[in-house]
């Protein structure tokens, strides 16, 4: 059987996305429109066990795991460079329960940040989103999540359905064990039309057009009623990237 060429499976893709505004991608599929290094991707999840703690919970939760680092990658030299550590920002019209804070968090493993699997994946989306946004650079900001529920009930979106305020957004599943719940939910931003639907698969994939759609992701509970510690805990593990063409978002003078 012959292979389809990537760049036919990428603009089918990108087709998917212009038409949507989102598109679902399972593991295949993800592979072959990206060019995915699975094997290598595979040997950066036990980073995940090595996440510190959210301190910036504002519903007094402690089930959220993270690091976050920040990149540039030009679409037009195909280059990826760090950034220095910054915090994550968001104005609260995105993000009303933890919108408006400077949040500082430690930064990816320099053995993920480095993968080439892992800058080979940050390129590949950014090339995917070029194709639908002509720009010259994106400012990109890599998020590893952790949720877990040793409080009984882990939010991956606490803040609930809600925008980033980027262009795209890409949310890989990595894995989750253990737990019930954690169905996704997209809809339109300016309809009512929407999906659900439950990633089960690592190297699954949601990309969205962030100014078209809304998301979030219910929350997650233990499949074992008694599971209070340990390796007993359920969770759910994701990668989020984010590609934004006007420059990081910031707090303007006087706010965070």
């Amino acid at each position: 059987m012959a292979t389809v060429p990537v760049m036919e499976v990428r603009s089918a893709l990108a087709h998917e996305l212009r038409s949507a505004g989102y598109a679902v991608l399972e593991p295949a599929a993800a592979r072959a429109a990206l060019e995915l290094d699975v094997a290598a991707l595979e040997g950066l999840r036990e980073s995940w066990e090595r996440l510190p703690r959210d301190p910036y919970l504002r519903d007094g939760g402690h089930y959220r795991a993270r690091r976050h680092s920040s990149f540039i990658y030009g679409a037009g030299t195909r280059e990826l460079a760090p950034v220095p550590q910054r915090p994550h920002w968001q104005p609260t019209t995105y993000n009303a329960l933890h919108g408006g804070m400077l949040r500082w968090f430690e930064p990816l493993e320099p053995a993920v940040a480095t993968a080439p699997a892992f800058r080979g994946l940050l390129a590949s989306l950014g090339e995917l989103f070029a194709q639908l946004q002509p720009v010259s650079r994106w400012y990109l900001e890599a998020h590893q999540f952790r949720i877990d529920t040793a409080g009984g009930i882990g939010r991956p979106t606490p803040e609930g359905a809600h925008r980033d305020g980027v262009d795209f957004v890409a949310v890989v599943l990595i894995g989750r064990r253990r737990v019930r719940g954690g169905e996704t939910r997209v809809f339109e931003a300016a309809g009512s039309r929407g999906v659900r639907f439950t990633m089960a698969q690592p190297w699954s994939m949601l990309l969205m057009d962030d100014a078209r759609v809304i998301h979030e992701t219910t929350p997650l509970q233990s499949e074992d009623a008694g599971a209070a510690s340990g390796s007993e805990l359920g969770g759910r593990d994701t990668l989020v990237l984010t590609y934004r063409a006007r420059g990081f978002q910031e707090p303007e003078a006087g706010e965070g």
